[in-house]
Parts: C-alpha cells; sequence; structure tokens
C-alpha cells in the first residue's frame, strides 16, 4: 500500500498528490512514469511523475478526472491510500544523459497544455537546476485551469501564461505564444511540448522548419504501460514504436500525429461505460 501524504485539487477536476514511495522516489528521473492502481479490483493508470522527492521519499502525481479509474483515484483522502504503484517506467528525458556543464547556459523551451503541465514541471527544474536557460509556455482554456503556475515560475527564466479565452496571459493558443517569441529573435537549442495531442500536432507543425529540434511525450496512449496491450502502438520515423517501452518521448518530426489521433478514441464507448457506472456506486 502507497499512503498519500497530502492531497490538493489544483481544480475541481485536477487533483495532485504526494505518495509515500522512497523506492521510486530514489530512482525517478525527469520523463518517466508510474503504474498506479486506487483499489484492488481498479484499472492499471499511467501517471508522468509530476516531482520526486528523493530525501523524503516521495513521489508527487497529478491526475485529472477523466473516467472511472481516476475518479477512483482522486476520491482517496489524505492518510488512505493507493493499492499499487509501479516504477519509475519509461525512458527517462535524453538530457538526463548530458554532464552538468553541457546542460549550463543550453537553451529550452517547453510548451506544456493542460495537463501536460504536470510532467514538463520534473523537467524544467532538472534543468534549472543545472543552469540551463528555460522558457516555458502553458496554455489552458480558462485562467482556472492554469495549474502549478507558482511552482513553474520557480523553474525557468521566463512563464508564459496563455487562455484560450484571455482570461490570462496572451489571449489565444500556446502556438500564437509561441510564433511570437520566434519572431522576436528568441533562439533555443531544445524544444520540448507535452499536452493534448492535437496541441503537440500544431506546436511541431509551427516549429517545422525553424531548425529546433523538438520532442514530444506520448503518454498519453499508454493503457498498461509494458508493452504488452499494444494500445501504445505509434509510427515514427516509419517504424512502429510502443510509448511505454521505447518512449514516452520521441521526435516531433517523425511522429504520425494523425495515427495518434486516431488511436486515442478505441476505448473511447467503454470508457464512457465504465465512468457512468462509476458515478452511480456500480462495480
Amino acid at each position: 500500500m502507497y499512503k498519500i501524504l497530502r492531497k490538493e485539487m489544483l481544480t475541481p477536476t485536477i487533483c495532485l498528490m504526494d505518495v509515500e514511495a522512497p523506492r521510486i522516489a530514489a530512482a525517478a528521473l525527469p520523463g518517466q512514469f508510474l503504474i498506479v492502481r486506487a483499489r484492488e479490483q481498479g484499472e492499471r493508470i499511467p501517471l508522468t511523475i509530476c516531482d520526486y522527492d528523493r530525501d523524503g521519499g516521495t513521489v508527487t502525481i497529478v491526475t485529472q478526472i477523466v473516467g472511472a479509474s481516476s475518479r477512483m483515484i482522486c476520491a482517496l483522502e489524505t492518510g488512505e491510500a493507493l493499492v499499487d504503484v509501479v516504477g519509475p517506467l519509461g525512458r527517462p528525458s535524453d538530457f538526463v544523459e548530458m554532464p552538468d556543464e553541457a546542460l549550463k547556459g543550453r537553451r529550452y523551451l517547453f510548451v506544456a497544455g493542460g495537463l501536460g503541465t504536470a510532467p514538463v514541471y520534473p523537467q524544467a527544474k532538472y534543468l534549472h537546476e543545472r543552469g540551463a536557460r528555460v522558457d516555458i509556455v502553458v496554455g489552458a482554456k480558462t485562467a482556472d485551469l492554469l495549474i502549478l503556475r507558482r511552482e513553474m515560475a520557480s523553474v525557468c527564466d521566463h512563464l508564459y501564461l496563455c487562455t484560450d479565452d484571455g482570461s490570462e496571459g496572451h489571449p489565444g493558443l500556446v502556438t500564437e505564444k509561441v510564433k511570437l517569441l520566434l519572431a522576436e529573435g528568441r533562439e533555443y537549442d531544445q524544444a520540448v511540448a507535452i499536452g493534448p495531442m492535437i496541441m503537440m500536432k500544431f506546436v511541431t507543425l509551427t516549429l517545422k522548419g525553424s531548425g529546433i529540434p523538438l520532442v514530444v511525450s506520448l503518454n498519453t496512449l499508454m493503457v498498461d504501460g509494458t508493452g504488452m496491450c499494444g494500445c501504445c502502438r505509434i509510427t515514427v520515423d516509419g517504424k512502429v514504436r510502443f510509448a511505454c517501452v521505447e518512449g514516452p518521448e520521441f521526435d516531433a518530426y517523425a511522429v504520425d500525429f494523425d495515427e495518434a489521433l486516431r488511436r486515442q478514441t478505441i476505448y473511447r464507448p467503454q470508457e464512457i461505460e465504465a465512468d457512468h457506472k462509476c458515478k452511480i456506486g456500480r462495480n
């Protein structure tokens, strides 16, 4: 059992938890994910690691209520426990292989959409601590859906907020803000985009031809997290890859986003049915 030491509702549907998991915290690196189960008969849910505290022995997860299993996780309270937390899984971000002296002064642009802010945080934190220059663009539909603003501001040189409705920051999409930054003459050695698949697709189209390498995280495709179910199959550079064991991060310019968008809808009818049963208290 993995005890929940802290719970905070970041929005009415997005929950942050610090979970007691010393062995996972000791091994976790930016870019990796966990498999979480709320109860014995519960579904195995892949969640990216939002943060880790090696000294305190905790990992931080952020969950958005989108179906039955995520609803079960978010229903747990401080002092209760998750039945299973497995990890860290997946390949860490490529930059963890680079020596600290190579990261110092290197320029990174992160583009986060919605819940994608959570996995961006540990990456930006890792780089910022090693002297990299980090700019972050965060987008959400409305101001009240912008999460982790204080935390993100503490691990970057510039934080740019965007809202679709113009309620805070740049009034419009993250891609518009990225274009403005490039038009101002901003130069970057590497860009990373994490968020909804459609957002990552259009960030890729925006940066294509800029000469800036771009990595995207395909964590939203994962189901079992071990490569056995095959649900996270994706074509990258003309080859079939598995996001959970070969990723979740890939070269954005090589990803077949149209295929990825189709794959995300495969189990939507079953998700709707399961969530309905969860809401009315049926197993």
